[in-house]
C-alpha cells in the first residue's frame, strides 16, 4: 500500500516507517525537522529508510504543504506529528501546540476526507485523561491537566468529528509513556540514561513515587499496524505496556541495566504531571488483538544500548 506517515523522523514515527518498509509498503514520510539541536538525531532516525527505494521524505510543514498532492492514491495515513511535552506547553508556548497539534490535524483531516483512504490512525495520548487512581479504560472522563493534554484531546475530537460527519475511517491510539530506542532527547528515560552515561545527577521531579504505564516503542508500533488493518472505524484504544512502575523503581532497573551509579537531583513536582497513569488495554486486546511483549528490563537495556551508541560511547 501507499502509506503517509507524518512525524516520520520522530521517535515513534521513524520506528513505524521502518516496520512499514520491512513489510514492503511504499511510504511517504513528512517531518518539519524544526528543532535545530535535534535535527541530526532525527535524520539519523530515518537514515536506513532513506536508503530504501520505497521511501520518500518530505521536509515540510503540514500547515503549508500541498496535501492533496501528497495524499493522492494514499491508502493509509498515520498522523504521528505533534509537538509533545507537558512542561513546555504552559504560557506563551501554547500557541505552538495550537498550531501543530490542532490546526495541522484539522488541515490534514480536511485534505483526507475526500480521498477514499482506507484508514486514518491518530496518535493521541494518555494525557487526555489527566490523573488517574486506578485502571483507566477508554470511557473514563477526559479531564486533561496540562495544555498539551488539551491539545491532544482537541485533535482526537477533530478525528471523531471527521469520522461522524464524513465517514473518514479513523482509529485513535492513546499512548501511555512510550520509551525505547530513538526516544526524544527531552523525554525522561533519554535524559536519565544520558545523565548516567555522563556521570551526572538525574533530575527527578517530585518524590519518585509517581507511577506510569510504560510502553516499549515496538509495542506501540504493533498497535499502529493492528489499527491500520482494523475493519471497524471511529474508535479509540489505550496503548499500554507489559508493566507499570514508579520512577524510583525505574531508577533501580536503570542502575542494574547500566551497571553504573545513579545519582539523583531532587526538584519540585511540576504542574501538569499526573501522579499516576494506568492503562486498561482490555478493549485493544479484544478488538485489535493487541498484546504488548517487551518488559521494562529488556526495553531499558535496548534504550541504554541506543544511548551509548548515539553519544559515541558504545561497545564497539
Amino acid at each position: 500500500m501507499k502509506i503517509v506517515v507524518t512525524g516520520a523522523a520522530g521517535f515513534i514515527g521513524s520506528n513505524l516507517v521502518d516496520r512499514l518498509l520491512r513489510e514492503g509498503h511504499e511510504v511517504v514520510g513528512i517531518d518539519m525537522l524544526t528543532i535545530p539541536e535535534w535535527e541530526a538525531v532525527k535524520r539519523r532516525n530515518i537514515s536506513e529508510a532513506m536508503k530504501n527505494a520505497n521511501f520518500q521524505f518530505r521536509q515540510s510543514d503540514l500547515l503549508q504543504m500541498n496535501l492533496p498532492e501528497i495524499l493522492k492514491d494514499a491508502d493509509v495515513v498515520f498522523h504521528q506529528a505533534a509537538i509533545a511535552g507537558v512542561r513546555k506547553s504552559w504560557g506563551k508556548d501554547f500557541g505552538e501546540y495550537v498550531n501543530l497539534n490542532i490546526l495541522a490535524t484539522q488541515r490534514l483531516l480536511e485534505a483526507c476526507k475526500d480521498t477514499g483512504i482506507k484508514k486514518f490512525v491518530y496518535a493521541s495520548s494518555s494525557s487526555v485523561y489527566g490523573g488517574t487512581d486506578g485502571p483507566t479504560d477508554e470511557d473514563a472522563p477526559l479531564l486533561p491537566i496540562s495544555p498539551y493534554g488539551v491539545s491532544k484531546l482537541a485533535g482526537e475530537q477533530l478525528v471523531r468529528m471527521y469520522h461522524v460527519n464524513y465517514g473518514l475511517p479513523t482509529t485513535s491510539l492513546r499512548y501511555f509513556t512510550v520509551y525505547g530506542p530513538r526516544q526524544r532527547p527531552d523525554m525522561a528515560f533519554h535524559k536519565f540514561l544520558k545523565a548516567i552515561l555522563d556521570g551526572q545527577p538525574i533530575p527527578l521531579y517530585g518524590n519518585g513515587e509517581q507511577t506510569r504505564d510504560f510502553t516499549f516503542v515496538s509495542d506501540a508500533v504493533e498497535a499502529n499496524m493492528l489499527a491500520m488493518n482494523l475493519g471497524v472505524h471511529g474508535n479509540v484504544f489505550n496503548v499500554g505496556g507489559v508493566e507499570r512502575a514508579s520512577v524510583n523503581e525505574i531508577l533501580a532497573i536503570m542502575q542494574e541495566v547500566t551497571g553504573m551509579q545513579v545519582r539523583i537531583e531532587h526538584l519540585p513536582k511540576q504542574p501538569g504531571d499526573p501522579l499516576h497513569t494506568w492503562a486498561d488495554i482490555s478493549n485493544a486486546r479484544k478488538i485489535m488483538g493487541y498484546s504488548p511483549k517487551i518488559q521494562l528490563k529488556e526495553g531499558l537495556a535496548a534504550e541504554w544500548h541506543y544511548i551509548r551508541d548515539l553519544y559515541g560511547k558504545g561497545d564497539s
